[in-house]
């Protein structure tokens, strides 16, 4: 899923912490979010942020598989070195936010080996398992990274991040399906689309089957049992500590709720919620 490019398969050190603002804004949702945190956290989170970005326009670039993929062996590296105590340059800022909130090695590497695995080959219509494996890479340990930061109890904060992550993901894997096809990928799982009646194929070909709006109707029905435990996880938890995830859950779930009454008939439209409802949310988020 394509974004704004921060450091190019040949410079995967270049996000360097004076960066982490601004590119944190190419996602305005994420952006609203994180701003109403306190500096420390604030700042922490932009530096996983732009590290997201960059490893996901690495994944997503236009550069051969091999460059890709060595790349993203490069962030390992570097990830590594912030670990060994010798991070490079343009990683001393992130490398302070990872001994600031103990922040986990493993977590870092499972965002890595997520946008690994659109790399190795296009994903297209993964089996339950596998794609439930690819959501907790790219977004529920961009979670446990995040919960660190806010400040959560262990426990809860990694419940947290299995489910509102999932919930995440998934809305943006339904929101996304024609642009994920165009580019010949198909995240919804084999199984939805077996039990709709459709068969394999190209992603655009799946995409335009007259059953699509059933399968999708299925991980619509996955993410917002996703979001019903995150809300019911959040609910127990010190409202401070939680503003940024329920901003994040509420503008999601109000995409999903959307998508759901928009309906998947060709031709869809990308739904976006208004900018004046976003920053509502926020707001009331911010001053709850």
């Amino acid at each position: 899923m394509a974004g704004t490019q921060i450091a190019t398969p040949e410079s995967p050190t270049a996000v360097a912490g004076g960066q982490a603002g601004p590119a944190a804004s190419a996602g305005s949702s994420f952006h609203a979010a994180l701003r109403i945190l306190p500096a420390a956290q604030r700042q922490a989170m932009f530096e996983i942020y732009a590290f997201c970005r960059a490893v996901d326009d690495i994944a997503d670039g236009n550069a051969p598989h091999a460059e890709r993929l060595a790349a993203l062996d490069a962030w390992r590296r570097d990830i590594g070195a912030c670990y060994a105590g010798n991070p490079p340059a343009a990683l001393q800022p992130l490398s302070a936010q990872i001994r600031a909130f103990n922040l986990q090695q493993p977590d870092f590497l499972a965002v890595i080996d997520g946008m690994t695995m659109d790399v190795v080959q296009d994903i297209r219509a993964p089996d339950a398992a596998t794609l439930d494996l690819y959501c907790d890479r790219v977004a529920s340990a961009v979670g446990r990274l995040a919960v660190r930061v806010f400040g959560l109890e262990e426990s809860c904060g990694i419940a947290l991040a299995h489910h509102l992550g999932r919930a995440l993901q998934l809305t943006n894997i339904l929101r996304d399906v024609d642009e994920d096809a165009a580019i010949g990928r198909l995240y919804l799982p084999a199984e939805a689309l077996a039990a709709a009646g459709i068969g394999p194929g190209t992603p655009q070909a799946v995409t335009a089957h007259p059953a699509l709006g059933q399968a999708c109707a299925a991980v619509a029905q996955e993410a917002q049992a996703h979001y019903d435990q995150a809300y019911a996880i959040m609910a127990r938890c010190p409202a401070r500590q939680v503003r940024s995830p329920r901003i994040m859950a509420e503008v999601y779930h109000r995409i999903l709720a959307r998508l759901r009454a928009q309906g998947w008939r060709a031709p869809r439209q990308r739904v976006r919620l208004p900018r004046a409802q976003l920053l509502w949310i926020v707001l009331r988020h911010a001053i709850g």
